[in-house]
């Protein structure tokens, strides 16, 4: 028997904290909850709401082993996380391992250091069963949600699907944001930019470029305005300089680490959140799932030691600001450093010191003085006009914070060069300007962009849509079931009309510009759209922006001890289930999300675009006719609501036939996984850039030449001994393929030097090294 068991949920953070604890600490995890719903199974009792856990399959093995050794133990101090999963993790073990009160601790800490865990250990307390509550509550609801919405799409919409609470309102908002698009009207305007030589103080001409205060809704008024400004006297009727303060972006909270990490690492939000969990649980940074800035004396203390030691006292601001956010428990911390005396870190990959770095120097920019800037505003009048030009520039006199560390925002990538303003040369009030050229450009109102996962991630926070936890997997979640993907958007090319004067001389021109190109935006699938069409249509409730915020105020309420869980649950319920039972009983003229296209000009059939077995189809017919109709997959830029009937039509044609090649028909058709050419028996698929409709007979037979050409260059060698062992090459170098099973090539060796023997002997070498251990990573409930 030994003193003490301490129980996490995570081996890694087993393994870290084991080296803080002496001999009498025995370390253990749990690999995440070790009970939970039923999978196959409604798993909640109708009158009560109770949950009906079970113990699965893959975790009865560590059940038993974490029974043994807590029945060894004097003590025993279950230390999961902090939050609500965590707090549940531990009720299911005291409850499961039939733990006895009298021996049992309950320990929590937001970073894993020597100090931390030991003051968790000198501050126990016992299982907080209200916020155990919550996270029950949680899971009930959306398994009610869940198990009672999913049948209701599998009858109406296509087999399969699934729906969840708070994924269905993720949906509509990239649902509506596209709709919003789709509707936007542009509108154009002529932005007049004029460019003037000013004396700077060595006596040489400096360009200082000005924007008109009006932007002109026609050509003609444009012109007009170029007219007036042909010989006219240019002069500079007022100069403004204002001091400026920037303040520091507040210490990251779970939410704002994902917004800037996408923004600037180009990392996903759950990349994110898999990076921050091992930099935790290795004892680098405080725990990763908070909505507090809160930071503790100890780190400001280290951080203000930092910045007078390398910058100066100047360079010292503290700082502790606690944000007000609905929700938010002040008594965590914000996600920091765990020792802001480390810079940087040696351990962990490339990512995970990226992230670090990010981390770092956001928590100490925090601490810094404010940046003071100055900006400079010129008025310029114009003879015989009302109209005026400004120039501003604008110049950091102290660096502040912007020494370290600048925050990203959405709008940087579309930023343009014309915002960046440096400092203006010296002007006087009544200075008379040289004027060079000066440019009327058409400019057009952007549509709304769409989101990337850092804008969701900030929209569904500043609608009260989800908790810190819940951000990562929601939009994974809706990614893995098809209603959305996320992707690069391709521009639309367009002429802009730009008219010049120079020299007293009025001179037009067009250029092209290229309008609406994104990168890695979510937008919804045809799935998507139609599965959110019909939510919105029969369960308003669950979709609605409002309630969902609502409902996540009532867990916090249970969390706070405010409210029963099964109340609130009970109270959901009975107004769902009438939503469920109208909606299954609800019998539509046409398929949920079916349009209606045309008529088919030959067959009279009509036309239609629906969601099909495999995805989005255009059909001509329906099932009742006595000719069987004909179906088609959208292609890739189609969709249910822009495809037309002459697109329609066209992809109903296939397959066509192109021709004869060695004996055999070529054809293009169109399949479940796309278009395709076929050539006899053998297949390939069909580049985006081909359209099926006019390719020709030398097209298709390219694609099988090229592709026997890449065969080729793979196949770096092949042996008579036995056709089925040959050596590839692979994206990571040369490789052994040898009936299903790959062997790597020692590093440096050639493949031509390789006889059969040889590569038999790397093979039965590699078949007898002892495998690598699989590292396993607990999850959470989500």
């Amino acid at each position: 028997m030994y003193k003490n068991l301490v129980i996490v949920e995570s081996p890694a953070k087993a393994k870290t904290i084991e080296k803080f604890l002496g001999k009498d600490y025995k370390v253990m995890s749990s690999y995440g909850h070790i009970r939970d719903l039923k999978k196959k199974t409604f798993s909640i009792d109708k009158d009560t709401f109770e949950p009906i856990y079970e113990i699965p399959s893959e975790k009865k093995k560590v059940v038993e082993e974490l029974k043994r050794e807590s029945q060894r133990a004097g003590m025993v101090w279950l230390a999961s996380d902090e939050d609500r999963e965590g707090e549940a993790i531990s009720w299911h073990l005291y409850e499961v391992l039939g733990l006895d009160p009298v021996h049992t601790r309950r320990i929590v800490f937001h970073e894993i250091t020597p100090g931390a865990i030991k003051n968790a250990i000198e501050h126990p307390r016992t299982i907080d069963t209200n916020l155990v509550y919550a996270q029950q509550a949680r899971r009930v609801l959306d398994r009610i949600v869940g198990f009672k919405l999913s049948p209701v799409l599998w009858r109406r919409v296509k087999p399969a699907l699934s729906a969840g609470r708070v994924q269905s309102v993720t949906v509509r908002l990239i649902v509506d944001r596209e709709r919003e698009i789709a509707a936007f009207e542009p509108t154009c305007a002529y932005r007049v930019v004029a460019c003037f030589y000013v004396p700077a103080a060595d006596g040489k001409p400096t360009l200082m470029k000005a924007e008109l205060g009006t932007r002109f809704k026609t050509r003609q008024a444009a012109q007009e305005f170029l007219e007036q400004c042909k010989g006219a006297t240019f002069t500079a009727m007022d100069v403004q300089t204002k001091p400026i303060r920037k303040s520091p972006a507040l210490p990251f909270t779970t939410s704002t680490l994902q917004q800037e990490a996408a923004r600037k690492l180009g990392f996903s939000v759950s990349q994110t959140m898999t990076l921050a969990q091992r930099l935790y649980e290795s004892g680098q940074i405080t725990y990763m799932r908070t909505d507090s800035t809160n930071l503790s004396d100890v780190c400001l203390g280290d951080a203000k030691k930092v910045i007078v030691e390398n910058m100066g006292e100047e360079y010292h601001q503290r700082r502790n600001i606690h944000a007000k956010i609905k929700g938010a428990q002040e008594a965590h911390e914000a996600i920091r450093p765990t020792y802001m005396s480390h810079q940087a870190i040696t351990s962990g990959n490339a990512a995970e010191r990226r992230l670090y770095d990010l981390i770092y120097k956001r928590t100490l920019a925090s601490q810094m003085a404010d940046a003071l800037l100055e900006k400079t505003t010129v008025t310029i009048g114009i003879s015989g006009s009302k109209e005026l030009f400004t120039a501003t520039g604008e110049v950091i006199t102290f660096d502040g914070f912007l020494r370290v560390y600048r925050e990203a925002t959405d709008d940087d990538e579309h930023a343009s060069a014309d915002a960046t303003a440096g400092l203006l040369p010296p002007i006087t009030v009544g200075e008379v300007l040289t004027a060079g050229d000066i440019t009327a450009t058409e400019r057009y109102t952007s549509a709304p962009q769409r989101y990337n996962e850092a804008a969701l991630v900030h929209k569904l926070e500043e609608l009260g849509i989800g908790r810190p936890s819940t951000y990562a997997p929601t939009i994974s979640t809706i990614q893995q079931r098809e209603y959305v993907r996320r992707e690069d958007v391709a521009g639309t090319d367009r002429e802009v009309s730009v008219l010049q004067l120079h020299d007293g001389t009025i001179t037009a021109s067009t250029m092209h510009e290229t309008y609406g190109s994104e990168k890695q935006k979510l937008i919804p699938t045809d799935v998507g759209v139609v599965v959110n069409d019909f939510l919105t249509e029969h369960f308003p409730q669950i979709l609605d922006y409002n309630f969902t915020a609502d409902i996540e105020k009532e867990f916090d309420e249970i969390a706070e001890g405010e409210k029963a869980w099964v109340g609130v649950i009970a109270q959901f319920d009975s107004d769902f289930e009438p939503l469920v039972d109208r909606a299954m009983a609800d019998k539509p003229e046409h398929k949920v999300g079916e349009r209606i296209l045309g008529t088919d000009p030959v067959s009279g059939r009509p036309v239609s675009a629906k969601i099909g077995r495999y995805g989005p189809i255009v059909q001509i017919g329906s099932v009742g006719d006595t000719e069987k109709p004909r179906f088609a997959q959208l292609q890739k830029g189609q969709t249910i609501e822009n495809i037309t009937l002459e697109e329609a039509l066209a992809l109903c044609s296939l397959p066509r036939t192109l021709g004869e090649a060695d004996g055999e028909t070529v054809s293009v058709g169109s399949g479940r996984y796309g278009l395709y050419v076929r050539k006899g028996k053998d297949f390939v698929s069909l580049p985006d850039d081909l359209d099926p409709i006019t390719l020709t007979l030398p097209d298709a037979l390219k694609l099988f030449a090229d592709r026997a050409e890449q065969q080729r260059v793979r196949i770096l060698r092949a042996f008579d001994e036995d056709p089925e062992v040959q050596i590839l090459n692979g994206p990571y170098g040369p490789y052994i393929s040898s009936h299903g099973t790959n062997t790597r090539l020692p590093r440096g060796t050639k493949p031509d030097d390789l006889t059969f023997a040889d590569v038999q002997a790397l093979i039965q070498k590699a078949a007898e090294a002892p495998a690598k251990p699989h590292r396993t990573r607990a999850k959470k409930q989500s």
